[in-house]
């Protein structure tokens, strides 16, 4: 019997044990052998975790196929059916040749969750934080990370999902995507996340009635990963921290929600912090 698909935009995650945030941060990787799987890749990971575990082929994406080999290696060896495809949102053509792949060799997918993100501005020193500062180069990897990208997987992904009568195209998005903040360093290359969040509330208009369920979901505090927990805050406040896990199993439960009752925005905070509206 033939799998249904899911594809993750974004399956591994910049405070994975070798990422991009961890080796900036900490100075080098941080081991994660002891760690429960559903943490080592974030929230991407948790979620491609999930979805394999409930029968879902999944495709993992990323922008060099390496990043994601220890991910695919776990999936694997649970007996599990995931593959890998490059996938890159600032590159139009990236995006399409990846999708004709997962068609080729798998079918059309029946949910997308887009967790793609970017870290541009954040590693600016303190006096370059004002929007005068940021380089424009950095604003245009945000503008197609948040909104040229997600336009770009849409329009790869619904007209299938239309046709089919079902289907999931499942956002991840963050706090920037409610209000603007005051103050921290590249703070003013996050207002596009606004724009993935007008997306979804779009496709949920026009894609509703043909049983295509959009949904934005803001996941609003600090997740749980290998880079992330031995920050001093999360040290001193783990109750703060998010567990991927349990991100990953709101993912699953929109998806399989009856279509009596969809949910198009979700806002995930723990318990003991106060949620950004």
């Amino acid at each position: 019997m033939t799998k249904p698909v899911a594809v993750v935009i974004g399956a591994t995650s910049k405070w994975q044990s070798d990422g991009r945030n961890t080796r900036m941060v900490h100075g080098g990787n941080i081991p994660d052998d002891e760690l429960p799987l559903s943490i080592r890749w974030g929230v991407g990971g948790a979620i491609a975790l999930k979805f394999a575990r409930e029968g879902f082929h999944v495709v993992l994406t990323t922008r060099s196929k390496p990043n994601a080999s220890a991910l695919e290696a776990a999936i694997d060896a649970e007996g599990l059916a995931c593959m890998t495809v490059e996938l890159d949102l600032e590159s139009d053509d990236s995006i399409s040749t990846a999708f004709e792949t997962v068609r080729r060799e798998l079918g059309d997918p029946e949910v997308v969750v887009l967790n793609a993100g970017y870290l541009e501005g954040r590693d600016l020193p303190p006096e370059m934080e004002l929007l005068e500062h940021m380089p424009v180069e950095f604003f245009e990897t945000a503008q197609n990370i948040s909104s040229r990208g997600p336009f770009l997987v849409a329009k790869e992904i619904l007209p299938a999902m239309r046709k089919r009568g079902q289907g999931s195209f499942l956002i991840t998005n963050n706090a920037a995507s409610l209000r603007g903040k005051k103050r921290r360093t590249g703070e003013s290359l996050y207002y596009p996340r606004v724009m993935m969040r007008t997306l979804a509330q779009v496709l949920t208009e026009e894609y509703s009635e043909f049983g295509v369920h959009v949904a934005n979901v803001v996941v609003d505090g600090l997740i749980d990963s290998p880079g992330t927990r031995v920050l001093p805050m999360a040290q001193s406040k783990p109750e703060m921290i998010i567990n991927p896990a349990a991100i990953a199993d709101a993912f699953y439960y929109l998806h399989t929600q009856d279509r009596s009752c969809w949910t198009h925005e979700l806002q995930l905070t723990p318990f003991s912090s106060r949620p950004s509206f």
